[in-house]
């Protein structure tokens, strides 16, 4: 009777024992298994690189080796569309800022034969009128289409491969002929320095004659 009695003792007994054991083992391989992962993320966070622009973010990947690259993309363009397709909008962008940023200040000072002096740049387009603007407008368009044999969108205007992003072989002063690799990537720099420069000048010329209300000078 004790022997029959004892056995359900320790039957139970010995379950809950090897219930406890195998709870506790569970949770020392659970310990185990995340501790690996924590170091992981600790160590590429610690091993990534930084922006140089913004050094509280990570620098963009895709950007990497581009003329003009101090790791500046905060909203994530590089990761998203082609970056031969962003760097010509920079360039264009660029180079269109710095005609902008000349005419908005001679606008003032210079009027072309024919057309109504406004000391206000901003009053330019109203001035010169809709039919005016179209032209521009239309002109530009078929310049475009002409520079890259029809290809005009993000899919098509770098079929080639070869094409180089704001190369259109436009160099009348011959300011790229017989230089270097390093020697053309330092005008590059230059240019693409000084169109980021027009495009934040441009746009604060503008905002001056709206805001004030007055022209520029």
């Amino acid at each position: 009777l004790c022997f029959v009695l004892f056995l359900p003792l320790s039957a139970v007994h010995f379950n809950r024992l090897t219930m406890k054991t195998a709870i506790l083992a569970a949770l020392i391989s659970s310990a185990a298994a995340f501790a690996p992962a924590q170091k992981a993320a600790s160590s590429t966070a610690l091993n990534a690189e930084m922006s140089k622009a913004v050094p509280f973010l990570t620098a963009p990947k895709n950007t990497a080796g581009w003329v003009g690259d101090v790791g500046f993309d905060p909203l994530g363009f590089s990761d998203n569309f082609d970056m031969k397709f962003l760097r010509e909008a920079e360039i264009k962008h660029g180079r269109i800022s710095m005609m902008a940023t000349l005419g908005f200040v001679l606008q003032e000072y210079m009027t072309i034969p024919g057309m109504t002096h406004v000391d206000d740049s901003n009053m330019a387009p109203a001035a010169a009128g809709l039919s005016s603007m179209l032209q521009i407008v239309f002109y530009i368009g078929v310049l475009e289409f002409w520079t890259n044999k029809g290809n005009v969108t993000m899919e098509t205007m770098f079929e080639d491969p070869d094409r180089v992003p704001g190369s259109f072989g436009f160099d009348p002063m011959g300011l790229g002929v017989g230089k270097s690799t390093e020697e053309m990537e330092k005008i590059q720099l230059q240019e693409i320095k000084n169109g980021r420069l027009a495009m934040l000048a441009i746009g604060g010329m503008i905002h001056h004659n709206w805001v004030t209300g007055e022209a520029l000078f």
